[in-house]
C-alpha cells in the first residue's frame, strides 16, 4: 500500500513539474504582419490558408521534437507531433500543400520572420525582444 501511494505522489510531482516547465509561446512575424487571432493561427499553420489581408503568408515552424514545438503544437493547434505529421502526410497526398518548414533554432525562425515579408513563426516567450512584432500570445 506505501509503495502505491509514493508512486502515485511521485507521477503526480513529476506532472507539476512537466507543466511548471512548459514554456510559453509567441507568435511572431514580420514587422507587416497584424495581429492575429488564434483561429487564424490555427489556420496558416494547417495550410487552410496561405494569406493574411490579402497578403501571402509563410509560417515557419520549430524543430521537430523541441520544447517549443510541443507547446505551440498542444496549446494553438491541440494536437501532439505526430498527429501534426499525420495531418500534413494526408493534406500532401491529397493535393492540399505541403508543411511549413522547420528551422533549427530559435534565431533562425526570429532571422527568417524579420527578412521574409508575409514571414510567421514562434518562439518561447523568454526569447521576446522589444524588435520582435509579436503577432499573438496564446
Amino acid at each position: 500500500m506505501d509503495n502505491k501511494l509514493i508512486a502515485f505522489v511521485l507521477l503526480f510531482l513529476i506532472s507539476i513539474i512537466n507543466q511548471a516547465v512548459a514554456e510559453d509561446v509567441l507568435i511572431i512575424g514580420h514587422p507587416d504582419m497584424p495581429k492575429l487571432d488564434r483561429v487564424t493561427v490555427e489556420k496558416l499553420f494547417t495550410g487552410r490558408i496561405i494569406e493574411v489581408n490579402g497578403r501571402p503568408a509563410t509560417v515557419v515552424n520549430a524543430a521537430p521534437g523541441t520544447m517549443v514545438r510541443k507547446q505551440f503544437l498542444a496549446t494553438v493547434l491541440a494536437k501532439d507531433e505526430d498527429q501534426y505529421l499525420a495531418y500534413w502526410v494526408v493534406r500532401r497526398f491529397i493535393g492540399k500543400g505541403t508543411p511549413p518548414k522547420d528551422c533549427a533554432s530559435s534565431r533562425e525562425i526570429i532571422e527568417f520572420v524579420k527578412s521574409q515579408p508575409g514571414g510567421i513563426g514562434y518562439i518561447s516567450a523568454n526569447e521576446r525582444t522589444s524588435e520582435l512584432n509579436v503577432l499573438m500570445e496564446p
